[in-house]
């Protein structure tokens, strides 16, 4: 790169002449530093080493797969023509309370990249550490709601603090292993925010100064690798904004030396509860990158190459447990073919035309109405050429050079030396793999516990004036909480005489609520993605005297993406008001409730081995089935072989599920997939509403259990049922092809 690059690449935020020359000096001095290891960019390409590169990568997110799994995930992405892989770090998992930090099993990063570069591959490390990545609260740790005076996302000084003091923890402990590509490490990109873009164009001057803010200190941690900012189109100098979406031909980078990259290349779209299954043909991906590249692109990144699975509770509101993606490694770390093929002869097509991809821009050239040649024609002689059909409907023959080419509709072929097509993003010649579960247990021997309806006399329970929002009393430590009042009735009441039932009304933030009226269950509603709040309107038993009503609300993982993190709010928020009285309709929002977080069984822990033990179990014939709130629990030995395992939960309502006291997610089969399930064509303008499956049935079945969190024998399954469910058809399955 030339000296008037270097110059106007590197300068300062709205530097003057005087602190731009004293960044050139500096910039200067890092690469003489780094010799033997450097990372820089120009228009073309990220430069490693001195050499241009076409890079192709991958997401895998370390903690939506075990770490026995890391290995094997990262050689399959090696052998498909992965370069690079690409992750998040996950700040609510690093750091679940201010101050104490956790690294180890899934959380382990260092050990996750250290796998990377012995693989031979390097590393995007997209720090944020907002990810949003449908993970619950978008990352950040539900700790940081509660910091007098912060705002997230913005030019607020509590926000900036915490975020700087996270970063510089994680850029410390990289530096610390040796680990970024100017040390010797995988490591040659990092990422500050993420999609921040439409949140700045929404809140203006606050967001534009702490996207300035932001980009100015992480380039201040020295990292020694260029930093990037996704959906960031006013990304500063020297950051590199870059483009996410299912196509992304059309983008330009900020700047005339900056290269084209883009960070997600989505391979499909994540699965919410209550919608059905999206998928994307690999026609449709393949053609997507190749056109792309044929138009300058040199950084493409699959989200996700491996999407793995939303263990516990860290899924974002009402995603699914499955984040399989329908990427090209499924979510129980198989081959998804074609797909998986598919790409990886694509890769070793454009591979191919490396040479002269990063060392000329394009000419096109119309090849038809809806045809054109994209050329790469180096001075040294290097020639490449990208032949493309953008009819969604017909084939086209074409005339290029002193040949004719056949290309079907919406695809590109690839010449690496502008003769010879070796590749067609519509031609598969790879067999698909038609994945199946084969049950290795068919059936369990139960127990059963039926969790109590909670009461103001409990243990830790607490008594406030009106309704409080969910998140707030909870933390997030659970799922649940319970809003517990008394009604009193008096014995004069019309509707005690003529038998008009008053008709009880609840407003809710969501997610999803249980109304409990003296000890019996009157009903259930739940929300959706799209719409969380909901509302419980029916015509109610009461008796004459006090009467106890109790409302479980339950959340669905925290919302991830948007504006105002700690404004967000989940839980009965009211009015809550009995139409129908003699005095009309009562308003009881305001007066006092009592609170309780959790279940009981929740508390006893009765998803381990010891809490189970601290209660009597029912089994047999008293064995309690189709009964809301309730526990089971069993015990299995580890099936022989090798193949994934999953459960098949479809006889299930609504809950969570364990493994030798770790979470495997959530459950909710009981919430059936809504859509449009008609036929898939690859070609045409690819959005996650097209080339859906599973319509009118669970959004999701099955459940993987990794095996490495199996025992020879002995291995303790616990399931709680928040709807009701017919355990006796849970069974274990292998996932073969």
């Amino acid at each position: 790169m030339g000296e008037k690059q270097v110059l106007v690449k590197w300068k300062m935020l709205g530097a003057n002449v005087k602190v731009l020359m004293l960044v050139l000096l500096s910039f200067c001095s890092w690469e003489i530093s780094f010799v033997k290891a450097s990372v820089s960019y120009d228009h073309k390409a990220v430069i490693i080493n001195g050499q241009k590169r076409i890079l192709i990568s991958g997401s895998i997110h370390y903690p939506r797969s075990t770490p026995e799994m890391w290995p094997d995930l990262i050689q399959k992405a090696k052998d498909g023509g992965l370069d690079v892989i690409q992750t998040y770090v996950f700040w609510n998992g690093h750091e679940p309370t201010q101050g104490n930090y956790y690294f180890q099993d899934r959380y382990d990063l260092v050990r996750f990249i250290k796998l990377v570069q012995q693989a031979g591959l390097y590393v995007h490390l997209r720090i944020g550490p907002y990810v949003c990545a449908e993970w619950n609260y978008g990352g950040f740790p539900v700790w940081l709601k509660y910091v007098p005076g912060i705002e997230f996302r913005t030019d607020n000084g509590p926000f900036k603090a915490a975020m700087h003091k996270f970063t510089e923890k994680i850029v410390s402990m990289m530096k610390a292993e040796k680990l970024f590509q100017t040390q010797g490490g995988p490591i040659i990109l990092s990422q500050i925010e993420n999609e921040f873009g439409p949140v700045e164009w929404d809140i203006g001057a606050p967001g534009k100064a702490y996207a300035k803010w932001a980009a100015q200190m992480a380039v201040g941690l020295n990292t020694g690798v260029p930093w990037v900012m996704c959906k960031q189109d006013d990304a500063p100098d020297p950051v590199i904004n870059t483009c996410n979406g299912f196509y992304c031909e059309k983008f330009v980078p900020n700047q005339n030396y900056k290269p084209k990259m883009w960070t997600e290349a989505w391979t499909g779209w994540f699965t919410e509860f209550g919608s059905a299954v999206p998928t994307r043909p690999a026609e449709d991906l393949a053609f997507s990158v190749a056109r792309f590249i044929q138009s300058g692109g040199s950084f493409i990144n699959y989200y996700m190459y491996h999407g793995g699975t939303n263990f516990g509770r860290t899924s974002g509101g009402f995603v699914a447990t499955s984040y399989d993606y329908d990427a090209p490694i499924d979510e129980y770390g198989l081959l998804n073919e074609p797909k998986w093929g598919h790409l990886r002869d694509l890769h070793k097509a454009i591979k191919l035309c490396e040479p002269a991809l990063v060392s000329v821009d394009p000419t096109v050239k119309s090849l038809g109405k809806n045809q054109e040649a994209h050329v790469f024609n180096s001075k040294s002689g290097k020639c490449a050429a990208f032949l493309a059909n953008y009819d969604t409907t017909f084939s086209a023959k074409v005339s290029f050079g002193n040949a004719q080419y056949d290309l079907p509709p919406w695809s590109i072929s690839v010449l690496p030396d502008c003769k010879t097509a070796v590749f067609n993003t519509a031609r598969v010649g790879v067999q698909s793999s038609q994945k199946k579960f084969v049950p290795v247990i068919n059936a369990f021997s139960w127990q059963s516990y039926i969790e109590e309806t909670a009461s103001s006399t409990d243990d830790n329970t607490f008594t406030k004036d009106g309704l409080w929002e969910q998140v707030y009393l909870t933390a997030d430590a659970s799922d649940y909480l319970w809003y517990m009042t008394d009604v009193n009735i008096d014995s004069n009441e019309g509707f005690l005489k003529n038998g008009q039932d008053p008709l009880l009304t609840i407003w809710s933030a969501g997610h999803a609520l249980q109304v409990v009226i003296n000890g019996q269950l009157s009903g259930t509603v739940y929300g959706s993605l799209e719409n969380p709040k909901l509302t419980f309107s029916k015509n109610v038993k009461l008796r004459a005297g006090v009467n106890k009503i109790s409302l479980l609300s339950t959340s669905v993982g925290l919302p991830n993406v948007g504006t105002h993190f700690e404004k967000w709010n989940a839980g009965v928020l009211g009015p809550v008001t009995l139409k129908g009285l003699n005095e009309g309709t009562r308003d009881i929002s305001k007066q006092k409730w009592t609170y309780k977080i959790g279940l009981k069984g929740e508390a006893l822990s009765l998803h381990t081995v010891s809490g189970s033990s601290s209660v009597e179990w029912a089994q047999g014939a008293s064995l309690a089935q189709r009964q809301p709130m309730t526990w089971y629990k069993t015990t299995f030995n580890v099936p022989p072989g090798n193949d994934p395992l999953a459960l098949d939960m479809g006889a299930m309502g609504k809950g969570m599920v364990w493994i030798n006291g770790q979470s495997i997610g959530r459950h909710w089969p009981g919430y059936i997939g809504n859509g449009n399930c008609g036929g898939c064509n690859y070609a045409g303008t690819y959005t996650e509403k097209k080339c859906r499956t599973y319509c009118g049935k669970p959004s999701q079945r099955w459940y993987h259990v990794p095996r490495s969190w199996l025992k020879p024998s002995g291995n303790l399954l616990v399931v709680f049922e928040e709807w009701g469910g017919e355990p006796h058809w849970i069974s274990l399955l292998k996932r073969t092809t």
